[in-house]
C-alpha cells in the first residue's frame, strides 16, 4: 500500500524536527517545508538564513525531502500590515496568533497541496482531534509548552487533515529523542519573540515603519510627569522603560501603565500596582468558534487573555452587537489589541481579539 505524504513544516527547530522524524516511524512518507516569512536586511534582523541550513540538515539526516518556499509578500500584506495598523491605533497586537491562519495553515497548505500532501504537519505543542466531519483543537499534554493560544483563529476548515506529532510529548522528551538521533537541532535554543525584529530592540525596529510622536506622562491624579516617546510603544502593565524617578508629592512606589488616552496624546501611569490595572470583564466583536460548538447566549468556561497565563473562569455573554466576559475575579492588565482565547476542559474553544475592558 503506497504511503500517505505529510508535509511537515521544517523551521530549523528542534521540535519540528521531531516531529518529522516521529511521522516517519509513524509510516508516513514525509517531506519538510521551509517558509521564508520575512525577507532577510543588512543588520540580520531574522535568523532565517542560520534556520533554512539547520532545516536541510535534519531533512539529510531523516533521509526526506525538503523544500523552500518564500510567503514573505503574503506575510507584509496579511500580517505585518495588520501589525502596523494595531499600533497606529495604540493597542498591542499579537501577529504570531495572525500568522498561524494568514501563513501557517493559508498559503503553507495550498502549497503543501501541490506537493501531493495527504495531510499536514507542524511542530506545535496541541493536540487535535478529528471525526465525523469536525475537528476539536485540544490543549498539549505539556501544559508549559501548550501552543494552543497562538492558533485560536485558525478556522475549522484549516485545520482538517492536520496532524500535531508533539501533541502527547513533553518537551524532555523531543529533546532527548533529538540527542538519540543526532539531530543538529537538538540543542538549539527555542526561538522567542517575533522572527522580523530579532534581536533589535523593539522601539528602534517600530520607529524604522511608524514616525513617534511624543506627548506627556501623566499620573492618575492628571499631573505631568515627564514625556513619553510614543504610546505604541508601551502596553498596559508595563513597568520598565517609562524613565520616572521618585517623584515629589507622589507615593514612592514602582509606576505602571494603565491607560492611553489616544485623542491627547498622553500615556497615563499610577504609582504602585493599584484598582487601576485590574478589570473583571472584556467585550471581543468576534469569537472564532473552532469545530461544531453550539454557543449559548450564556455559557461557563475559561479564558486566558495572554500566553502565559492560567486559565481564568468566566462567563461568555453573547449580546446583540458583541461577546462580554466576565471573569470570576479581577484580571491585571486586560490589553485591547491582544486576544482572548476560551476554554472548555482540555478543548479549546477559540478567540476573539480584546476590544476594551472594564
Amino acid at each position: 500500500m503506497k504511503k500517505k505524504r505529510v508535509v511537515v513544516g521544517l523551521s530549523g527547530g528542534v521540535d519540528s524536527s521531531v516531529a518529522a522524524k516521529l511521522l516517519l516511524e509513524q509510516g508516513f512518507e514525509v517531506v519538510g517545508l521551509f517558509m521564508h516569512n520575512w525577507e532577510e536586511e543588512e543588520n540580520g534582523a531574522c535568523t532565517s538564513a542560520t534556520d533554512w541550513e539547520d532545516a536541510r540538515a535534519v531533512a539529510a539526516n531523516l533521509g526526506i525531502k525538503c523544500y523552500s518556499v518564500s510567503f514573505a509578500a503574503d506575510y507584509m500584506e496579511r500580517v505585518f500590515s495588520y501589525f502596523l495598523d494595531e499600533y497606529k491605533k495604540g493597542r498591542t497586537p499579537n501577529p504570531d496568533v495572525l500568522c498561524n491562519r494568514e501563513i501557517k495553515f493559508g498559503p503553507f497548505r495550498y502549497y503543501a497541496n501541490s506537493l501531493g500532501a495527504h495531510y499536514i504537519a507542524t511542530g506545535h505543542y496541541c493536540d487535535i482531534w478529528q471525526g465525523n466531519n469536525d475537528v476539536h483543537l485540544l490543549k498539549a499534554v505539556d501544559q508549559n509548552k501548550d501552543q494552543t493560544y497562538f492558533l485560536n483563529q485558525v478556522r475549522t476548515e484549516q485545520l482538517t487533515n492536520v496532524l500535531f506529532p508533539l501533541g502527547k510529548m513533553p518537551k524532555s522528551e523531543v529533546r532527548k529523542i533529538a540527542e538519540r538521533e543526532g539531530l543538529v537541532t537538538a540543542k538549539k535554543k527555542d526561538s522567542t519573540g517575533i522572527c522580523f525584529i530579532g534581536e533589535r530592540k523593539f522601539k528602534e525596529f517600530l520607529k524604522t515603519y511608524l514616525p513617534a510622536q511624543s506627548g506627556d506622562l501623566v499620573s492618575t491624579s492628571g499631573k505631568v510627569l515627564g514625556t513619553h516617546d510614543g504610546l505604541m510603544y508601551y502596553t498596559l502593565g508595563q513597568r520598565k522603560g517609562l524613565g520616572i524617578g521618585g517623584k515629589a508629592g507622589e507615593e514612592q512606589n514602582r509606576w505602571f501603565v494603565v491607560d492611553k488616552d489616544l485623542e491627547h496624546n498622553r500615556l497615563i501611569v499610577s504609582s504602585g500596582e493599584g484598582d487601576e490595572l485590574f478589570t473583571s470583564e472584556l467585550v471581543t466583536n468576534y469569537i472564532n468558534y473552532i469545530g461544531e460548538f453550539k454557543a449559548e447566549k450564556e455559557y461557563r468556561g475559561a479564558a486566558k487573555c495572554r500566553y502565559r497565563q492560567d486559565e481564568q473562569s468566566c462567563t461568555v455573554i453573547t449580546r446583540e452587537k458583541d461577546i462580554l466576559i466576565k471573569f470570576d475575579k479581577p484580571q491585571r492588565a486586560v490589553t485591547p489589541g491582544q486576544f482572548v482565547v476560551l476554554y472548555q476542559g482540555q478543548r479549546v474553544l477559540g478567540g476573539g481579539v480584546i476590544e476594551s475592558s472594564q
